[in-house]
């Protein structure tokens, strides 16, 4: 599929899948491979995923995996805008995204910290941690058409019809706001069970019909590891063979703390 995106008036190709790399500003995420909080951490880590053929670093400070503590808005704030800093600054020409789900996050974040793309867990406010309902100031999908930015939309249904509905009527409205860029996210883990997250990859050529790219976020996830044994420190075999189902079903991103790993099976699949 041919899919370009608009970054800050650069128009980004995503005809050939590309790979996000995964910087966790966080002392808790799942995979404690991905957690970098001091400055040399952070900076190593932006540097490791565009030298290991990564385009977009996403960074993140507020952990939403089961059991994960809640952080205030003001320290996910501050340890976004010292990550931003410190990736900005290594890596001055990279696409970098912010995962958060908070409005009022995402729009310092684009409009004071440096930020690309907004990565937005919560399906526009659906759900934050995972299994439970937030409440958060402003609304994001106004938040992201007021922006202008590219903006991924993470799907929480339990089933691909029902994301295929959320889906169509999220995207139509995020169209009437006059938001451009939308990048369709499945949220494997998220609201789903274990059959049911390889039931919808089964079946996830069907998120083409909306005709926007794709983003696949599987990586080391307990849907391989419930599903192979072991924990998500053994979960990279498993993690690169769903990575490539999710391209030979259309993928056009990768989400992944792997990126060598990911960008190998992009070129590889490419020959075919």
């Amino acid at each position: 599929m041919q899919y370009t995106i608009n970054v800050r008036g650069r128009l980004v190709d995503l005809s050939q899948p590309m790979v996000m790399g995964i910087l966790n500003a966080t002392p808790d995420s799942f995979y404690s491979g991905s957690r970098k909080q001091t400055e040399a951490e952070i900076a190593e880590r932006a540097n490791q995923i565009i030298a290991e053929g990564g385009r977009i670093i996403d960074v993140g400070a507020f952990s939403t995996r089961p059991g994960a503590e809640e952080v205030s808005v003001e320290e996910e704030t501050a340890r976004l805008k010292r990550a931003l800093q410190i990736v900005h600054r290594e890596q001055p020409d990279a696409i970098v995204s912010v995962d958060t789900y908070r409005p009022l996050v995402a729009r310092r974040c684009v409009e004071e910290f440096g930020a690309d793309i907004i990565n937005d867990v919560s399906e526009g406010g659906l759900t934050g941690i995972v299994g439970q309902a937030i409440h958060e100031e402003g609304d994001m999908f106004e938040t992201v058409a007021r922006l202008g930015v590219p903006y991924i939309l993470m799907s929480v249904q339990p089933t691909l019809e029902k994301m295929m509905l959320g889906f169509a009527e999220e995207v139509q409205r995020l169209h009437s706001l006059g938001a451009k860029d939308i990048i369709l996210d499945p949220g494997y883990g998220y609201g789903k069970t274990l059959e049911q997250n390889y039931e919808i990859m089964k079946h996830s050529e069907r998120l083409l019909e909306f005709g926007l790219p794709v983003l696949v976020g599987i990586s080391r996830k307990s849907m391989i590891y419930k599903l192979l044994g072991g924990d998500p420190t053994t979960s990279l075999n498993g993690t690169t063979v769903l990575n490539t189902i999710a391209l030979q079903k259309g993928a056009s991103i990768l989400r992944v703390h792997d990126v060598k790993e990911a960008v190998e099976a992009t070129r590889l699949l490419q020959q075919f």
